[in-house]
């Protein structure tokens, strides 16, 4: 679940890690009086939503006296945000962070996150800004990466030799391996899988600022933090996702127009890699777990029909020991039976109780095309959605 950046600043400041002054407002008297505050120095007024490159969209405005505060906040409270890292629809902007301007004598990028061997890895720039995460992607060869143990293991001198690799006076770079080592234990307490810290500011009085912060942290430990679920819930983009999780049901929404209901997360990122091969667009992802019932299985294929851009769905179903079709093909029926409506199914089945899942689907009298394999289902799909 990602944070919003006021809340990511908050949860950094318990491991002493300074932000520059701010405050959040939800309406515009609360944005003027706080301008007014931390006034008389410029400040930035920004959007407060869960995505990145606010900045080019917009989302982050500098400001000079509190009716400038005042203005801004009135372009943004209330106004849907996109992004380069939103829905094309965007995000609802309800909060903005009323921040001080800092100086700064260097700026840095620093990263914490978990690379493809879920080990910790370090990630560092000498420079920061908005141009830096094309570069992450462009030029990795640029940034120096620095590989831990979960818990932090590295040879005695690794992080001071990064920080004097910097360019940086004696101080400064024991102020940043500060930094850095508490950036570290803040992504393994808090469960996170990105720490993001861009730009990371350095005054000219020596202090390391955090003017930005991009936090994520791991859902599947979220038993542990019950205090900071609030923080990552997102009442407008997520509901589906909740509802999907209270259901034993992986669900993530997507732009396309093919609905999909797959049990597995291999297959069902197979079926999207062949949903986009075929031509087509997928409108979801779904893992449905191996402990969901039918009439769990219900209800993320609710989730499907209640998708209006949605044209077919699109069912991949491999039946093992714990996960037998007919349960699928059961919560198909009772999902169609609730709503009022009824997509063209497109259904792939296989496996246990293949036969009995056959039987269930032509009691149910549903609108299935069944295909012997998933490339014929795929591009039946397709067709399908294009009419």
């Amino acid at each position: 679940m990602q944070l919003m950046e006021c809340d990511a600043k908050t949860l950094l400041s318990r491991y002493a890690m300074a932000s520059p002054a701010g405050s959040v407002a939800t309406t515009l008297e609360e944005t003027e009086a706080a301008a007014a505050r931390l006034g008389p120095n410029p400040l930035f007024v920004k959007a407060q939503i869960r995505a990145g490159a606010r900045m080019a969209a917009g989302g982050i405005r500098n400001v000079r006296s509190p009716a400038e505060a005042k203005a801004a906040a009135a372009a943004l409270l209330g106004r849907r945000l996109a992004t380069a890292q939103t829905r094309p629809e965007g995000a609802t902007v309800a909060s903005v962070l009323i921040e001080q301007a800092v100086p700064a004598h260097r700026e840095l990028y620093l990263a914490v996150s978990i690379d493809e061997t879920s080990a910790t890895v370090l990630i560092t720039l000498g420079e920061g800004g908005e141009d830096v995460e094309p570069l992450l992607r462009e030029q990795p060869d640029r940034f120096i990466r620095l590989q831990s143990s979960v818990g932090g293991e590295r040879q005695p001198g690794e992080i001071a030799a990064l920080c004097q690799s910097a360019g940086l006076a004696s101080d400064e770079a024991a102020g940043l391996q500060r930094m850095i080592l508490a950036l570290h234990r803040a992504f393994v307490e808090l469960d996170a899988s990105l720490i993001e810290i861009n730009p990371l500011l350095l005054t000219g009085e020596g202090k390391w600022i955090a003017a930005d912060v991009k936090m994520v942290l791991d859902d599947n430990a979220a038993f542990r933090h019950p205090d900071l679920v609030p923080l990552g819930l997102d009442t407008e983009a997520d509901q589906a996702e909740l509802r999907a999780q209270r259901h034993r049901i992986n669900f993530v929404r997507m732009d396309g127009d093919i609905g999909t209901v797959v049990n597995g997360a291999g297959l069902g990122l197979a079926t999207l890699d062949m949903i986009q091969a075929a031509g087509g667009s997928p409108a979801n992802f779904m893992d449905i777990r191996t402990t969901a019932s039918s009439l769990d299985i219900a209800q993320g294929v609710n989730l499907v029909l209640d998708n209006p851009r949605a044209k077919v769905m699109l069912l991949n179903v491999f039946g093992g020991g714990m996960q037998p079709c007919d349960t699928i093909v059961e919560g198909l029926g009772i999902a169609y039976r609730r709503s009022q409506r009824r997509l063209p199914i497109v259904l792939r089945v296989t496996g246990n109780n293949e036969d009995i899942a056959r039987l269930r689907l032509a009691n149910f009298n549903l609108p299935v095309t069944q295909c012997s394999d998933m490339w014929q289902a795929v591009t039946r799909a397709v067709a399908v959605a294009r009419g």
